[in-house]
């Protein structure tokens, strides 16, 4: 059975950015939305974030948002379009009040003001030391405000299906009409039609095998948009967080570092020295990452094994336990030790994507070199590319890029609905979908899980911190003999009720397609930059790769590439040091 549902808005995705779209969406009347999430909101991943959000409100020493423009454009190696930035950091202020007006707990200074702490990569005076930008609440920050937009929500009675898994984004002739999902509850499919769609879906660091994602983070949103048509922005771009519980990934915020934890290797040096003169320890999470591998590499990571120590013990048990109470419970739980009395085991983890469906700044997605517009259709969070991360993202600007342009996003949405007619139904909506789940549950040979494993292995050997052409092409090569199998892939399950296993294999569909795309995208840009370490093309070239890749679904399955330019508003790019 098919049910039909009709609507203004759908929003596709229950985390920060989803919920606050709906939240703009909704707050002005007049709209009727809907949020369909594959997961309750409050267990979205948005609640994993720990550290902080950045905004130069400036309350413990002299900041602006110009500084932290230029941090950003200068954190992206220069591949985030300045305008978006500058835009971004604009708002970031405004931003921050108003979460706190909706009742946001953020750690106070003795005055009452919100506490802010340093964090990678943010500078006063343009790259003069360190500063103290980042708002947060404990290691807390991004579940309170997780917690606050839902909350919110509910006050504005947004209408929320849960349990929902998209599967497929209806188009018709002038634009976007709907999205088919698939009730987890009852395998049953609902078409809901609509106005406008948001994709807020987040990351699709499961295609890794050491991650610091939530196990559904997959790629729905980007693999979904891909397969319609819609390009994919930089996905050669994915950030490695340099401090991931050894051999876990679990996340170790960069809040410890920002509260004055160090790092070490097995000498005990202080190895980022070294590395970044200026901001040590606080350099951008590509240059830490980078230098972790340098050291593990070359012999120096704790009793020879392939981790460095993140040594926050004479910080004293007081900041620990107050500034960073889920981490020294982490370590706790997962590890048997006491981060005030033993340094950290961390290694870099597949952590966030600085690529996604193309979009403007107000969540339009954009589907071309010149940035035409399909009409209904928006992005906003980890699944989108405004691009204001570029080529590595700064700490603390995801929960700010989630909240500024989930925001605009939401309100542009309104205007849209407002003035759009519901556009027409095609008639055959719901058939690819149906046929997907019908070829899916058909006998397989193929064990999802075996694809799954050599999918994140591959991925970590040759699409990892460092690359190179060879690794490329072998990755290249058995990506698309998993795709082969995938064709192949068993479901055990053949029941309707709860039926998770189906809903892993259709994940699993999502997560190769990105694997794919990222792949190629990574092969064919021959320099390195940020997150795009090439260890055959060590240098960056501006001349030649100074521009956004967007990479495109062909037929025979295989990904088409073209380019788009960089915005440049005031900060020509020049040498990255720290």
């Amino acid at each position: 059975m098919i049910h039909m549902h009709v609507y203004d808005a759908l929003v596709v995705g229950g985390g920060g950015a989803g919920l606050a779209a709906a939240l703009h969406l909704t707050r002005g009347g007049g709209v009727r939305a809907a949020v369909v999430s594959k997961l309750y909101p409050t267990r979205s991943h948005t609640g994993a974030a720990q550290g902080g959000i950045g905004a130069a409100l400036g309350n413990l020493e002299e900041d602006s948002p110009e500084w932290h423009a230029f941090d950003t454009v200068k954190g992206s190696d220069y591949l985030g379009d300045q305008d978006a930035i500058e835009l971004m950091c604009a708002e970031a202020p405004e931003v921050i009040i108003e979460l706190e007006h909706m009742g946001l707990p953020f750690s106070r200074t003795d005055d009452g003001r919100i506490a802010q702490r340093r964090f990678g990569g943010h500078t006063h005076h343009f790259g003069q030391g360190p500063v103290r930008r980042s708002c947060y609440a404990a290691d807390r920050t991004g579940h309170m405000i997780l917690q606050t937009l839902y909350q919110q929500c509910i006050k504005h009675q947004v209408t929320f299906y849960d349990e929902f898994q998209v599967l497929d984004l209806v188009l018709g002739e002038s634009g976007v009409a709907g999205v088919v999902a698939y009730e987890i509850r009852t395998g049953e499919l609902h078409v809901f039609r609509a106005k406008a769609v948001l994709f807020a879906t987040g990351g699709f660091g499961r295609m890794f095998s050491v991650s610091s994602n939530a196990y559904a983070f997959t790629g729905d949103g980007p693999a979904i948009c891909w397969r319609r048509g819609v390009p994919l922005e930089d996905l050669e771009f994915f950030q490695f967080h340099p401090t991931g519980i050894y051999k876990l990934g679990i996340l170790i915020t960069e809040g410890v570092r920002g509260e004055g934890g160090i790092l070490l290797n097995r000498d005990g040096e202080r190895f980022m020295e070294r590395y970044a003169p200026t901001m040590k320890d606080l350099a951008s999470r590509d240059v830490v990452s980078r230098a972790i591998y340098l050291e593990v590499r070359e012999g120096r990571g704790i009793e020879g094994k392939d981790f460095v120590h993140l040594d926050a013990t004479h910080l004293g048990r007081e900041v620990i336990e107050q500034k960073l109470p889920d981490i020294a419970d982490f370590c706790r739980t997962y590890l048997g030790l006491d981060p005030a009395q033993r340094p950290i085991p961390i290694q870099p983890t597949a952590h966030y994507a600085m690529g996604g469906i193309p979009t403007d700044v107000d969540g339009r997605v954009v589907v071309d070199e010149r940035n035409t517009v399909l009409p209904g259709l928006y992005a906003a969070g980890e699944c989108a590319c405004v691009s204001v991360h570029g080529a590595n993202r700064l700490g603390t600007n995801s929960l700010l890029d989630l909240v500024v342009f989930g925001r605009r996003a939401g309100r542009h949405m309104a205007e849209y609905c407002r003035a759009a007619e519901l556009p027409p139904l095609p008639g055959d909506a719901a058939e690819p979908t149906v046929a997907t789940v019908q070829r899916l549950l058909e006998k397989g040979d193929e064990p999802a899980a075996r694809i799954r494993e050599e999918m994140q292995h591959t991925m970590m050997d040759f699409v990892g911190v460092f690359r190179e052409d060879a690794g490329l092409r072998s990755a290249t090569a058995k990506l698309r003999e998993l795709a082969d199998r995938y064709a192949r892939v068993r479901v055990q399950d053949k029941g309707k009720w709860f039926n998770t296993d189906l809903m892993e294999v259709w994940e699993l569909g999502a997560l190769l397609d990105i694997a794919r795309v990222t792949t190629a995208c990574a092969l064919n840009r021959t320099e390195s930059r940020g997150a795009q370490s090439r260890e055959d093309h060590p240098k960056r070239d501006d001349q030649n790769w100074l521009k956004h890749t967007l990479a495109y679904w062909r037929e025979d399955g295989e990904v088409e590439i073209r380019y788009k330019p960089v915005v440049v508003t005031k900060w020509q790019p020049k040498e990255r040091v720290y």
